[in-house]
């Protein structure tokens, strides 16, 4: 039995989850603190999937090893994973030209990821000496190896139209995200990637844009693409995602003439560039606007592998980097074993398990207070077993109590310490593959919390 605490009281129990609305699985998701989305089987309160064993009739339901979020018949496992959907969707893209698996996982580093809980559990476990050591230690590595962050929100006049909202109108529209994409591609044509020029294009001639090609990373919907086609005429365009969207900008995309689309749907960690047949011998800008945590590192590897030369990669006809604009964000979700530029961090000292508590302390400069049990960052799926409500180590409870005294102020100020030592190192890497690059803050924080732009231009 766990000890109670020192003043005797227990902390009260959680409260009931609330009743599922009508039709709705009685499954509760507490990691996701909502019911399971699915119809509940018309002779249960529960769907297939989340049947209890006493009730279903019919043996045990294990979780598919292929796809873990959907769980199957124990008997029937063997015949599932034959025809499972996923493991089709698998096969089709490993047979793709561009497929390497883990091409660009960042060195040979193995095993999973560290979730933010294992990060917040292992803070927990410091000492009070050893967390105010690593509280010193980042203020010294940030004093001295930090760079400055200059702010350049700048919008141009190649993007007033989007500004002006009179894009076409079946685009879902919200001012903030636009004046994000407008100040990215603005950002681009200060630092040259992009030629200022009409914002008319010209019987497709290719009036503004200094590449045949952009690539987007982590596209998502891909607006920040459109942008680049609609303002600076782009004609080639390949967007990397790994997920699948609605109301994507592809149909605007493919409704023009000029320009010519192709979705890859790929985990950047996967995706060699040289196996895209179509981007052979074109000079491309890499792009993203929404790169969380390693997706930034991989993009950069993706782009700038170990091996790359400039002048190799003309000589020989390849594909050619004219430049990266990527927006970093969501910190707290960076790895060890992605990132980039390990040297910078092991010159400062910084070992791998005080890295993820860097990690885990940049999301205070985004919400102040990560400290909470409720507040995660990553939700692990809950789908084929129910869950206790995490408990609290009693016995490492006075780190948290530490953190929770902390002024919102002071932990915000480390958090944006943290992200600064991150991106100084990327900022840093990208230079050493001989590209000139910088890191700007491109839009007002009010505008977003995320406003930092790794931006960089190949020389020769």
């Amino acid at each position: 039995m766990g000890r109670a605490p020192a003043n005797g009281k227990r902390s009260p129990p959680p409260p009931p989850p609330p009743p599922p609305p009508p039709g709705r699985c009685h499954f509760w998701l507490p990691n996701k603190r909502r019911h399971c989305a699915n119809s509940s089987l018309p002779s249960s309160q529960y769907c297939g999937n989340h049947l209890p064993e006493s009730s279903s009739g019919a043996g045990r339901r294990v979780p598919c090893p292929v796809d873990p979020s959907h769980t199957v018949l124990e008997e029937n496992l063997e015949a599932h994973v034959g025809k499972c959907p996923l493991k089709k969707q698998i096969a089709a893209l490993a047979a793709q030209p561009y497929y390497s698996k883990g091409i660009n996982s960042g060195g040979a580093e193995a095993g999973r990821g560290i979730t933010s809980a294992e990060k917040r559990a292992a803070v927990y476990r410091l000492t009070e000496d050893e967390f105010g050591g690593l509280l010193g230690k980042i203020r010294s590595v940030h004093a001295a190896a930090a760079m400055a962050m200059r702010e350049s929100y700048l919008i141009t006049g190649a993007c007033d139209k989007w500004m002006g909202g009179q894009v076409d109108r079946k685009v879902p529209y919200q001012e903030k995200h636009v004046a994000q994409q407008a100040s990215i591609v603005g950002n681009m044509e200060e630092f040259g990637l992009l030629h200022k020029g009409s914002t008319e294009v010209v019987a497709g001639e290719n009036m503004a844009a200094s590449a045949q090609a952009v690539v987007e990373f982590g596209a998502g919907r891909g607006y920040l693409t459109q942008v680049l086609v609609d303002c600076y005429g782009i004609r080639n365009v390949f967007l990397v995602e790994r997920r699948s969207y609605k109301l994507k900008a592809d149909r605007s995309l493919r409704q023009n003439e000029d320009a010519t689309l192709e979705r890859l749907r790929i985990d950047i960690e996967d995706l060699n560039l040289h196996g895209i047949e179509a981007l052979r011998g074109l000079k491309y800008l890499a792009i993203g606007k929404h790169l969380c945590g390693p997706a930034t590192d991989m993009t950069m590897t993706c782009c700038l592998p170990e091996q790359y030369d400039q002048t190799e990669e003309r000589v020989h006809g390849k594909q050619s980097l004219q430049g990266l604009a990527l927006a970093t964000c969501c910190h707290h979700l960076c790895q060890w074993k992605h990132y980039a530029n390990k040297s910078f961090l092991s010159g400062l000292s910084i070992t791998e398990e005080e890295f993820h508590a860097m990690t885990w302390f940049s999301s205070w400069a985004v919400d102040g207070d990560h400290s909470s049990p409720d507040s995660y960052v990553e939700v692990e799926d809950t789908s084929s077993e129910i869950r206790e409500p995490e408990k609290p180590d009693l016995e490492n409870i006075g780190i948290e109590k530490i953190i929770r005294s902390m002024p919102t102020g002071e932990r915000a100020s480390l958090g944006f310490m943290c992200k600064d030592i991150i991106d100084t190192g990327r900022l840093l890497w990208l230079r050493h593959k001989g590209l000139v690059a910088d890191l700007v803050s491109y839009v007002p924080s009010n505008i977003s919390p995320e406003n930092r732009l790794l931006i960089a231009k190949c020389t020769s």
